[in-house]
């Protein structure tokens, strides 16, 4: 069921399962185990389920008997926006856990439902080919790179798996909950779809991919510390592909409102983060900070050299990335 070009980059490397206890992530797990290919798993914890305790046991207990190291986190509790912040935290413990122990993949459970239930959000408010075509099945994120070795498989054929192999999973009941957006285009949009156009969904995504690497330019994305930046791209949905994809390595999403604004603004702070500065032959990205008294030397040399007011603060505490900054203008 895995594919071989998938398989090929997993063999003899350093893996994470982000593991869940749910069908998707069991699966891979049995699949991953039967082709021999080494891993271990990590689980967060959100404990706003009596489930979560038994999710966690049996994460436990498969590494156990498979002689791999389980990783738990238990997340602090989330008083709002809940999908978001847990994506948020499930990432931070991911990446923290692939630098302190040399991870160099981290494998995670989506399948083709997940890429299609994505493909329909991003159509029906406004997106174009890059942006609707979603996820890829292998992705450079910072230290690691994320595989998604599921994508070609739809749910059905995932469990129709595990009562094969008779192996256990869990129903999580939340995705039951129709006011949860993705979940509303599973039940009343994708699973239907899928049920009727489960090849020609496939094959239309095979297409969008080869479109997606027709379309976008590749940018070189330097980055020192937590400052990066890319020459301009000659075309500006390149460019905000550039910036969406360099943001999610550090955790952030761009909103679909926040993409328009790249679209007519030269400078744009986004989620109070990060300060984004499009000049003419380059692209910034910076932390946002506020309040730094800088002295009127420094004010002097960035007036001269046009560097965008919102940049500054970050650049006055951080020399390095300030003297690179002056070698580009």
């Amino acid at each position: 069921m895995l594919q071989d070009k998938i398989l090929s980059k997993l063999r003899d490397k350093k893996n994470l399962l982000a593991f869940s206890g749910g069908a998707d992530s069991s699966a891979l797990f049995f699949l991953l185990t039967q082709e021999s290919i080494p891993f271990d798993i990590a689980i967060v914890n959100y404990g706003i389920r009596e489930q979560s305790r038994d999710e966690v046991a049996y994460a436990k207990e498969l590494s156990a008997a498979n002689n791999i190291t389980c990783h738990i986190y238990n997340a602090p509790k989330i008083e709002q926006n809940f999908e978001a912040k847990a994506r948020e935290i499930r990432y931070e413990f991911f990446s923290k856990l692939s630098l302190e122990n040399s991870y160099e993949n981290l494998l995670t459970a989506h399948h083709l439902g997940d890429r299609f239930e994505w493909f329909l959000m991003q159509f029906c408010k406004g997106a174009g080919c890059a942006e609707i075509a979603g996820m890829q099945s292998v992705q450079k994120r910072g230290s690691y790179t994320i595989i998604r070795p599921l994508l070609h498989l739809e749910k059905r054929e995932l469990i129709e798996y595990l009562h094969r192999i008779k192996a256990r999973y869990f129903e999580d009941e939340s995705n039951l909950d129709e006011s949860i957006k993705r979940n509303y285009f599973r039940h009343n949009h994708t699973t239907p779809l899928l049920e009727r156009h489960l090849e020609g969904i496939r094959k239309s995504f095979a297409y969008l991919d080869e479109d997606r690497e027709a379309l976008i330019e590749k940018a070189d994305i330097k980055v020192i510390d937590k400052f990066a930046y890319f020459k301009r791209l000659n075309t500006q949905r390149s460019n905000i592909f550039a910036i969406d994809k360099y943001l999610k390595s550090q955790l952030y999403m761009l909103s679909a409102n926040e993409r328009d604004l790249l679209r007519e603004q030269k400078s744009l702070v986004v989620g109070r983060k990060f300060v984004i500065n499009q000049s003419r032959k380059f692209v910034f990205i910076a932390p946002y900070i506020t309040k730094v008294v800088m002295s009127s030397e420094f004010k002097e040399e960035c007036r001269v050299l046009k560097i965008e007011p919102k940049l500054r603060n970050y650049l006055y505490e951080n020399r390095e990335v300030f003297l690179k900054i002056k070698e580009l203008f």
